[in-house]
């Protein structure tokens, strides 16, 4: 029973920042904590369809997450998340352990504006804004107000990339697609929290810049390597039209001495 109750006390501070009590709303109050936290640490806006607490097994769901492009960029969403799952331990004092946060599915959306800025940056720029340095104190507060957790594994599964250049000038460069799609990889975006843990209001953003981070460098080494397949593809026609006007040139000189 008493893991049962600290696993119920760590999801709500864990989600909703210091929201220590329980009722039959409480999936309603995460989910809207969720909202009004997550659009004020990511500068745009974000909704959420429904949060599922089962207590007993640990575990909580939030599911359909979706967040706006920031201001500047295109009216489609910056990424969606079917569903978030948080599997949480067993420790019974601070700071309080999460085992596993996974994200499962999710669309992800890096587009460039006319000067090659990404909105997956600028919405990592904002996260970065308001969370605290690393060498900044935590602030002080009333024993359990707000309490340290630490994330053991953050795991994003089978991501939908869509890359979009249209607005990115290429100069020479044609690209023949601008806007395609990858799946990525399952991949680990490491520990949230470690050693001596975060505050609880401060982990949904840590999660999610953890993710950006993770996403970002995928997202700029495809668009990298889309870039030289293309350059190289323009190389070689080059080189290939230098050939055949160069096969041209002695075609013709070899027919003019024949004709001598």
């Amino acid at each position: 029973m008493k893991k049962v109750l600290i696993v119920i006390i760590v999801i709500l501070a864990l989600v909703a920042g210091g929201l220590w009590y329980l009722s039959g709303e409480a999936g309603n109050i995460i989910k809207a904590q969720i909202e009004e936290q997550g659009s004020k640490f990511l500068g745009t806006q974000v909704t959420v369809f429904n949060v599922d607490l089962a207590f007993a097994e640990g575990r909580m769901t939030i599911s359909d997450i979706d967040v706006e492009n920031p201001q500047g960029f295109s009216d489609a969403d910056a990424f969606s998340l079917g569903a978030i799952t948080l599997d949480l331990g067993g420790s019974a004092s601070e700071p309080y352990v999460v085992q596993e946060v996974s994200l499962d599915a999710p669309e992800i959306l890096y587009e460039l504006d006319a000067s090659g800025q990404g909105n997956l940056i600028v919405l990592k720029d904002n996260l970065q804004s308001a969370l605290p340095q690393s060498s900044e104190p935590a602030p002080a507060s009333e024993p359990g107000a707000n309490p340290l957790v630490i994330v053991e594994n953050v795991t994003i599964n089978a991501a939908r990339l869509m890359l979009n250049f249209e607005n990115l000038p290429t100069g020479d460069i044609e690209l023949e697609q601008k806007a395609y799609e990858v799946t990525l990889p399952s991949f680990s975006a490491g520990s949230i929290g470690k050693p001596n843990g975060i505050p609880a209001d401060q982990v949904g953003a840590a999660i999610a810049d953890a993710m950006l981070d993770n996403v970002i460098k995928q997202a700029k080494e495809e668009a990298k390597n889309k870039l030289e397949e293309e350059a190289k593809k323009r190389i070689k026609e080059e080189v290939d039209k230098k050939k055949d006007e160069l096969l041209d040139k002695a075609s013709d000189k070899l027919k003019g001495l024949l004709n001598k």
